[in-house]
């Protein structure tokens, strides 16, 4: 199948599609876009202006400058337990998001199958299908927090199944991998012989004692792990369109192949940024400050929300919560049509992240205190007069 008859089956993000509707809406609150309202710390954009006042605005390597792969390197090191050669095993993308079909494309043949825990991430299985593969959803369940299993996975297994994706902590739900299922997936790659593609980009974002655990730290699993991170959220640098991969030599081989007729390499100067902030103290304080005010706007919204009878599990990563709204009777496209219009308030229905979303809704709470506050208040009000809770 050509590329162009595999775009006919990829559909626009419904998040997009919901961000495209809310322009325009006067008084918006918008609870839709994982975007953090921070700005970049002003010593990452000085590290920016340092690099252009040199010159660095020419082309860089197809994999990414060295200083950038090293400091990635020891991060990954000092902080994911992953041993990672800079030169080999280590490549800058363009945003994470670029990594998933990339990756893909490095193994994926035609009609094999890649397991995608469900609710998920937009663009994981447009990734699968534009790779050639099929997207086959596995359902979580809130009553296990949204978290996989094994036994989750071992329903959807077949001889096709080739790779698997892994998100923790996770969007949308928030849900996070306990170290012990991180161990049992790992456990069941290896006897299914599958690759992982493990997205962690909200690392830093944990609750209540929680951390990340990187699958590619374990025994063996590095050779058949790769692990996508980014600067977007991280260090709120989402425009600045900077991720990183690790991976085995093979597979960066031929990523590094595909981003050469691609976009060549990501930008220089904001590349040299990055290396700077990830050595920079200051940087992690910024991390840890964001972490923390994300954490207050996790408890206000959870509160609110389940006050209002719209029941949430309590999120334990990123700047996301899922909460029920099957017993207002209203699906999560009808439910966020009425408080785009009724309440000014934009979220999105659960079922734009797979079959298994629906019947939930995403907000964001990756915006100011004040605004969560008045959000919920318009909610709560529409819900009352509208005699849904």
């Amino acid at each position: 199948m050509a590329l162009s008859d595999r775009l006919e089956l990829v559909n626009p993000s419904e998040i997009r599609k919901l961000f495209d509707l809310a322009q325009g809406v006067e008084g918006l609150i918008s609870l839709g876009i994982g975007e953090p309202d921070f700005d970049t710390p002003r010593h990452i954009r000085e590290y920016a202006k340092e690099a252009l006042d040199r010159g660095l605005t020419h082309y860089g390597p197809n994999a990414g400058i060295m200083e950038l792969r090293e400091a990635v390197a020891w991060k990954l090191r000092e902080q994911n337990g992953i041993e990672a050669d800079p030169a080999r095993e280590i490549m800058i993308t363009v945003g994470a998001n670029q990594a998933f079909l990339m990756g893909l494309a490095t193994f994926l043949r035609d009609g094999e199958e890649v397991l995608i825990p469900s609710p998920a991430f937009v663009s994981y299985a447009p990734a699968v299908i534009l790779a050639g593969g099929r997207p086959v959803e596995v359902p979580t369940r809130e009553e296990n927090e949204f978290r996989l299993t094994v036994e989750d996975l071992e329903e959807h297994v077949t001889p096709k199944t080739r790779a698997l994706i892994i998100n923790t902590p996770n969007n949308p739900t928030g849900s996070v991998l306990r170290k012990k299922d991180v161990e049992e997936i790992a456990d069941f790659a290896v006897e299914h012989d599958l690759m992982v593609l493990s997205d962690e980009v909200y690392e830093h974002f944990v609750y209540d004692g929680a951390r990340n655990h990187s699958i590619a730290s374990l025994d063996g699993m590095f050779e058949r792990t790769i692990t996508i991170n980014g600067f977007s959220k991280t260090f709120a640098m989402t425009g600045w369109r900077l991720g990183f991969v690790a991976a085995p030599e093979w597979v960066i081989e031929r990523m590094t192949r595909f981003q050469m007729y691609n976009s060549t390499c990501p930008v220089t100067f904001a590349q040299y940024a990055a290396a700077r902030a990830l050595r920079d103290g200051r940087s992690w304080k910024a991390v840890e400050e964001m972490r923390r005010e994300y954490d207050r706007r996790r408890e206000l919204v959870w509160k609110r929300l389940n006050e209002m009878g719209l029941h949430a599990v309590k999120p334990r990563g990123a700047f996301y919560i899922f909460p029920r709204i099957k017993e207002t009777g209203l699906s999560g496209g009808e439910f966020s049509e009425l408080m785009l219009r009724r309440a000014k308030v934009a979220v999105v229905p659960g079922s734009a992240f797979g079959s298994a979303g629906e019947g939930y809704i995403r907000i964001s709470y990756a915006t100011a205190y004040e605004k969560l506050e008045e959000a919920m208040d318009r909610m709560e009000k529409v819900l009352k007069e509208e005699k849904l809770v």
